[in-house]
């Protein structure tokens, strides 16, 4: 039974995407997350408004329509649930790169929140284009 078990770890730990030494590894916190995403040229760290994401870089605002989420990673605290938090992976329509970090749960940043939503409903709706140029919601003929 030892053996088995020791044969599962090693085969997780041979996993690309688990174990020490992988790319998993160092993205384990916000604070390496961030840092490889700079490495990767997502330097610029935004900042949600009430009309929209400000660049801290440019200033300029970047309506939802203007951005598009790459990816975007969940961290939660060790030992407090309060230290949790989202980073969003983003790119504007100036090509401008850069992340957006938000807490989760009760510390949620409702212009965050929002505005993720809206950017999000954009990309599907660009996705799922309705049928012949109609609304989804329209009644055919």
């Amino acid at each position: 039974m030892g053996r088995e078990n020791n044969q599962e770890f090693q085969e997780f730990k041979d996993r690309p995407d688990k174990g020490e030494g992988s790319d998993h590894d160092s993205m384990k916190t916000l604070s390496s997350t961030t840092n490889k995403l700079s490495r990767e040229g997502y330097l610029t760290q935004f900042k949600a408004l009430k009309n929209g994401l400000e660049s801290l870089e440019t200033h300029q605002v970047f309506a939802p329509d203007e951005v598009k989420i790459i990816n975007f990673y969940r961290f939660e605290g060790e030992s407090d649930p309060s230290d949790s938090a989202i980073l969003y992976v983003v790119e504007t329509s100036t090509g401008e790169k850069g992340t957006l970090t938000d807490a989760y749960g009760v510390y949620t940043d409702q212009k965050v929140s929002e505005f993720v939503q809206q950017v999000e409903e954009i990309q599907k709706a660009k996705s799922n284009p309705p049928i012949d140029g109609r609304p989804e919601d329209q009644e055919a003929g």
